[in-house]
Order: structure tokens, then sequence, then C-alpha cells
């Protein structure tokens, strides 16, 4: 049983901003075949922020807390400072991942970087 930081288990347990956002900004869906990790974010930007951030996950443990800590980590950050979020941020933000688990924590940063650039594809219409 890898071991996980009190962190992690909170995020795991009690995840932040999950669900979807109706008419949402952007949508980026990102997923890890080998693990089964699906996560699909969701953003509403106002005056170049997010000013939400919402998440669906299906995975494992550190998939679910992965996405809560990055919807944290997101949320009034201007797109580009979003943009900015690396998975390596993400992990170290939640204590460190044992390194079976890495893989999960590059999903997070990834599916929000997708729904950004989503928005900017959307925008530039």
């Amino acid at each position: 049983m890898p071991f996980y930081s009190e962190k992690v288990m909170d995020h795991f347990a009690n995840p932040r901003n999950v669900g979807e956002i109706p008419n949402a900004d952007g949508m980026g869906e990102v997923g890890n075949p080998v693990c089964g990790d699906m996560m699909t974010f969701y953003i509403k930007v106002k005056e170049n922020k997010l000013d939400d951030v919402k998440f669906k996950t299906f995975g494992c443990g550190a998939a679910i807390a992965v996405s809560s800590m990055v919807s944290e980590m997101a949320i009034g950050k201007t797109v580009d400072e979003a943009l900015n979020i690396t998975n390596a941020d993400v992990a170290k933000e939640l204590g460190g991942l044992p390194p079976n688990k890495m893989h999960c924590s590059n999903l997070g940063a990834d599916a929000l970087h997708k729904a950004i650039e989503n928005y900017k594809s959307k925008k530039e219409v």
C-alpha cells in the first residue's frame, strides 16, 4: 500500500470543487488508459481570471486528490498563471506522491491546461 501524505488523504476524502460547470468557458479532458484514470476540468473565466474551476475524475485516490488540489491552486489565478501550474507543483503542494502514483499528478495540470487552451481557442473565433 503506497504511503500518502495527510494532505493527499484529506483531498481524497473531502475533494474540493467536484462537479460540472454548465456553459463552461473551457473544458479539458485527459485520460491514462494504463491506470484507467480519466479527468475532466471545467473553467469559468471572468476578467482574465479563473473565477471557477470544477472537475470530474474517475480514478484512484491520488487522481482525485490531484484534481482537487489543481482546482484549488487554479481558482483566482489569471489564465496565464494557471497555465504555469506544473505537475511538479501539484505533487509538491500535496506533500508528495508515491513514485508509482506520479503519473496521476501529471494528468491534473494537463487537464487544466487543456481547459484553458479550449477557452482560448473559443475566444479567438
